[in-house]
């Protein structure tokens, strides 16, 4: 497996982390601390994945990254986070900044990654040490408050992620695609009108029914 098949099969697993971290809140370590070991686990698991065994990804690296996670409790710590890596997280900041500017909106997380020639579990790592609050909601276009995607909090329901991606999997292409340019992508529902051939007022209406099903169904 290359890097680039590496990077993909680690961004469309991070959830995976959150998922198994969130398993251990509460019990003496701090979130961040079990991101970072999770994400540790997951870089591992996806170096020595063997598709041709026959199971998931996600079979294989939970455990891995559930390892990794315990390890900080069997060591009596946590993952220390040192002034380099202080530094590696205001730089990666930065660069999200200018890569935004660039873009018209947010980089996901292997866009940035590309930019800074890093891994994805490793870019998210900086930006989780930077600003470990994360945001998964979009603004209305006349920015009079946001529409919150049906997940209470990232850190307090990020198990419920694995669940939402595969709600929104089983979307007809075209709301799959809306929710993506508004929700991973950060377009405005202008932009996001735009790009699909619809009409602002369509994509709010539209956006609107998609966000309520998804409540449902995660809900049911």
């Amino acid at each position: 497996m290359d890097r680039a098949e590496r990077n993909e099969l680690v961004e469309k697993n991070i959830g995976l982390v959150h998922a198994c971290a969130n398993k251990f809140r509460g019990k003496g370590a701090e979130y961040d601390d079990l991101f970072q070991a999770g994400c540790v686990g997951l870089i591992k698991a996806a170096e020595n994945f063997d598709p041709e065994r026959g199971f998931s990804f996600s079979t294989y690296a939970v455990p891995v990254i559930l390892g990794e996670i315990k390890r900080i409790f069997r060591d009596g710590g946590s993952v220390k986070v040192g002034r380099a890596l202080k530094e590696k997280a205001r730089a990666a900041m930065r660069e999200k900044e200018a890569l935004t500017a660039e873009l018209g909106c947010e980089p996901t997380v292997g866009q940035l990654a590309e930019r800074l020639g890093s891994d994805v579990a490793q870019t998210a790592q900086l930006l989780n040490a930077a600003m470990p609050a994360v945001s998964l909601t979009a603004c209305t276009d006349d920015g009079e408050g946001q529409i919150d995607l049906p997940v209470e909090s990232p850190e307090n329901a990020a198990s419920e992620l694995i669940a939402l991606r595969e709600v929104i999997a089983m979307l007809p292409d075209r709301d799959r695609e809306m929710i993506s340019l508004r929700y991973y992508r950060g377009m405005t529902q202008s932009r996001t009108a735009e790009l699909l051939g619809m009409s602002q007022v369509q994509v709010s209406r539209r956006e609107k029914a998609v966000l309520a099903l998804l409540r449902r169904n995660l809900s049911a």
